[in-house]
């Protein structure tokens, strides 16, 4: 049996009632941006080892074990979400597979070596924040949002660092800092391959990005077929529906 604490409470993760995720609306649940990335990663089904930076209560190390074997490490620099990220595997029973860490990212080397995963996956906050009078004043969510502890060089790094030559690396963010991203990855060695912009609906501007490259890799980049989550009546297109409900 697995504890909650305060205001946490067990979910499905998705339409997998096998499966469960402990969540908390003031410290962390999951959002859409990480069931697309673990949909769109590039991942071993077998053989492998796959990294997720910044890995929140674990959600995306959780969803890809439904589609591989390969051996999951999540990285968390939050203590309370870190230890929901250890229950969310004991509670789906996947010890074997799955493994969290508390720590900073860019502070992992030691613990986890260079250049030794296969894949590495990552959700970073997403906003820049010149001054803390932009903060979210849940401070769970600030850091889970705002680059606090890690900036997105560190984040593409930490990717490059622990990522084999020929690896993949993929990435969920918003479109405003594309150009952001591939300056980064080049300067890393990390060569895009794989673009997909995600559009609210149809007539909408894209609110998210989807970016994957290969470490020491050769330029040649596929922006592939725009992913659209709604309908115009609000319900989900056929290409979402498959994606979040499997």
């Amino acid at each position: 049996m697995v504890e909650l604490y305060d205001d946490e409470r067990t979910d499905y993760l998705l339409a997998n009632k096998e499966m469960k995720i402990i969540q908390s609306p003031t410290a962390f649940a999951f959002s859409l941006d990480a069931v697309l990335l673990a949909d769109f990663a590039s991942i071993p089904k077998k053989r492998g080892t796959i990294l997720d930076l910044c890995t929140g209560n674990g959600v995306i190390p959780l969803l890809l074990s439904r589609k591989t074997t390969a051996e999951i490490t999540g990285v968390e620099i939050q203590d309370r979400i870190y230890h929901m990220a250890e229950r969310n595997v004991q509670l789906n029973q996947l010890q074997a597979q799955l493994h969290m860490i508390h720590g900073d990212l860019k502070e992992m080397q030691a613990e986890l070596g260079q250049s030794s995963f296969d894949v590495v996956t990552c959700n970073p906050p997403y906003f820049k924040t010149p001054s803390k009078t932009e903060h979210n004043l849940n401070e769970y969510l600030t850091i889970a949002r705002h680059e606090v502890h890690c900036t997105l060089e560190d984040v593409v790094r930490a990717c490059k660092l622990h990522v084999r030559p020929g690896g993949k690396v993929a990435m969920v963010h918003r479109p405003g800092r594309l150009v952001d991203i591939i300056e980064l990855f080049r300067k890393y060695k990390i060569e895009p391959k794989r673009i997909q912009f995600v559009y609210p609906k149809k007539g909408k501007e894209a609110n998210m990005l989807l970016i994957e490259g290969i470490r020491d890799g050769k330029a040649d980049i596929k922006i592939l077929p725009p992913l659209y989550i709604y309908e115009k009546d609000g319900t989900y297109t056929k290409q979402a529906e498959e994606i979040i409900y499997g």
